[in-house]
């Protein structure tokens, strides 16, 4: 293989990678730019590896290294995904993008440039583009999952009668920690409207029951 070809597969893996890094590092995410530039050069590396390979020992398998890329990057998803103590899982879109951008090192060390950049400018659109639809979907989508800080136990009735009368319904209760008074009783909750409702505005009826000392959203 010509130098030239190596390096152009190889710089063109380090942007499309770096591209879909500053978008996650912007948002303070466990895997940022220099995480997925490794990924996607190491990816586009292996590619150019197999390659060679099969130019050498035409018997070898092309797809080899490859597949084991796809299935190996598993193990740095994972570690990017978090349970907060509220029950709150981050990371997904981190884990998803990094298995995307070993895909498409992949495919950019195995020559195919237009499906590596274009995959690279569809992440992009879809973690700016999208995020801001989605949001506007589920500020007024009848469910909503919250975590509410009550005074104590007892008012947990007071608040589900409350919930109750202005036409809300209780799917999921779970009580555990409180986040700002070690003698509160905090609770997750996952609520349905009977109409659409703006969440903020959800909140704000909830958040003046008797006993409720802290309430807020968990996405």
């Amino acid at each position: 293989m010509e130098l030239l070809q190596v390096t152009l597969r190889l710089l063109l893996a380090l942007l499309c990678g770096g591209l879909l890094g500053v978008e996650r590092g912007k948002k303070r995410r466990p895997a940022g730019l220099r995480t997925h530039i490794l990924v996607c050069v190491g990816a586009a590396l292996a590619m150019v590896t197999n390659e060679y390979i099969c130019e050498r020992y035409p018997m070898a398998d092309a797809s080899r290294m490859g597949s084991q890329v796809i299935s190996g990057i598993g193990f740095l998803g994972a570690g990017t995904i978090l349970v907060t103590g509220l029950q709150k899982i981050k990371g997904l879109t981190t884990a998803a993008g990094l298995w995307v951008d070993a895909c498409i090192g992949i495919a950019l060390g195995a020559g195919f440039y237009s499906g590596g950049i274009v995959t690279t400018v569809l992440c992009m659109l879809a973690n700016t583009l999208l995020k801001v639809f989605e949001s506007r979907i589920n500020a007024n989508d009848r469910t909503i999952y919250i975590f509410v800080e009550l005074a104590d136990i007892t008012c947990i009735g007071k608040f589900l009668k409350h919930a109750k009368s202005c036409g809300i319904q209780i799917s999921e209760l779970e009580l555990g920690k409180a986040k700002t008074d070690k003698d509160h009783i905090g609770a997750l909750m996952l609520l349905k409207a009977a109409h659409r409702t703006e969440h903020a505005r959800m909140l704000e009826v909830l958040g003046e029951i008797e006993g409720v000392y802290y309430i807020e959203e968990i996405n």
